[in-house]
């Protein structure tokens, strides 16, 4: 499967493990709640460790353990739910996370400029054929009233 990651359109290396799935080897991540309980045996050099957070989890729940995590998936459970905006910036803002924030789920082509602005560097669609309209939707606008997080 391909992704949006700076700018570019790239193969994505990473894979979702379920909560009730075995872990497995290589770059996985995994849920918050998964990271909680399982965070000793994830922290053994097996791959990269990335973590999914939804619109109601707290970033303040990982700040602390943000060193040893590659990746945040912020997940888009539904188009309504903006919570996930304030995540990616808390993240970039508040705690200067320097890794992959990706947005994942159900969020729209026309927000990947949005996300963008706040902190997001990778985007994976549901549908590969619309990567190279997100694409160009990161240029959509050259005017802006407010400073990007990054």
């Amino acid at each position: 499967m391909q992704i949006i990651k700076d700018k570019q359109i790239v193969d994505d290396s990473w894979s979702f493990v379920a909560d009730d799935e075995e872990l497995k080897d290589g770059d996985i991540s995994i849920s918050l709640a998964r990271w909680k309980k399982d965070k000793q045996q994830l922290l053994k050099p097996n791959g990269k460790i990335g973590v999914r957070i939804g619109p109601a989890d707290s970033v303040e729940d990982i700040a602390a353990d943000l060193k040893d995590i590659q990746l945040i998936e912020l997940d888009f459970p539904a188009f309504a739910d903006g919570r996930i905006f304030s995540h990616a910036w808390l993240l970039r803002g508040r705690y200067n996370y320097q890794g992959e924030i990706r947005a994942t789920g159900h969020f729209m082509r026309d927000q990947v400029f949005y996300l963008s602005r706040v902190g997001v560097n990778a985007f994976s669609l549901e549908k590969t054929e619309d990567l190279p309209v997100a694409l160009s939707n990161l240029n959509d606008f050259s005017v802006n009233y407010q400073k990007s997080i990054r």
